[in-house]
């Protein structure tokens, strides 16, 4: 799924054939979600986030369900939880944060380790020695929200143009050389010293009126570890 329309791309400055602006929607969705580090419609995703205090687990996606939540422990995966020892919550809820939280006052007589008199579950994850879980579910937003789709058409177009420097770009930058048929054939830096303020492509889309879109929706939480 597309973050916006073949016409919104087309409209915003994307030019080709519809193969083509599809490339560069494609290419601009990947820009926003290594930028916002979010997925903007439902996706099956393996997460692994930080075990802070209490037992709050703070998810690095927009969560939408829950489907197993597992200590990670060397060399493998400990079992999963059951449902009982955790409850989620989701951004979708005004006022909540995307997490799990663990059940550290809990405790479950069936599940070995989790009994009573063992400590519940906080006493089976002390014993596991666990500093991150695994989280396996569905994240993302149910559909593409409107600043999103807009940011996605403007970057689009934008990075369209980076690709293909007219004679405008090339006498604002001496050190872009282009041809007579406008073909970049040369970039050359003579200065030695290390470049200033260069950002890190995590930093932005490249874009300044995109990243200024797209700045309700960042999210600098666990790292995504998988797809499944």
């Amino acid at each position: 799924m597309a973050y916006c329309t073949l016409e919104a791309a087309k409209n915003a400055g994307v030019t080709g054939t519809d193969a083509e602006v599809a490339a560069w929607i494609a290419a601009a969705r990947e820009r926003i979600d290594a930028y916002t580090q979010q997925v903007f419609e439902p996706t099956d995703l393996v997460v692994v986030a930080d075990v802070g205090a209490d037992g709050l687990v703070i998810l690095p996606r927009r969560v939408r369900s829950v489907t197993a939540v597992m200590p990670v422990l060397e060399p493998d995966d400990g079992a999963s939880l059951p449902p009982a020892a955790y409850r989620v919550t989701s951004s979708r809820v005004l006022g909540q944060v995307d997490a799990v939280h663990l059940a550290w006052g809990g405790y479950d007589d069936l599940v070995a380790g989790a009994e009573s008199y063992s400590g519940g579950w906080l006493g089976l994850w002390e014993r596991w020695g666990a500093e991150q879980v695994k989280v396996i579910g569905s994240f993302g937003y149910d559909e593409v929200p409107q600043l999103v789709g807009q940011a996605c058409a403007l970057l689009a177009a934008h990075l369209q143009a980076q690709a293909a420097p007219s004679d405008a770009d090339a006498a604002q930058d001496p050190s872009l050389q282009v041809d007579d048929e406008g073909n970049n054939v040369a970039i050359e830096d003579t200065d030695d010293a290390p470049s200033s303020g260069v950002v890190s492509a995590a930093a932005s889309t490249g874009s300044t009126q995109v990243d200024a879109l797209l700045a309700g929706y960042l999210n600098r939480g666990a790292s995504l570890i998988g797809g499944v």
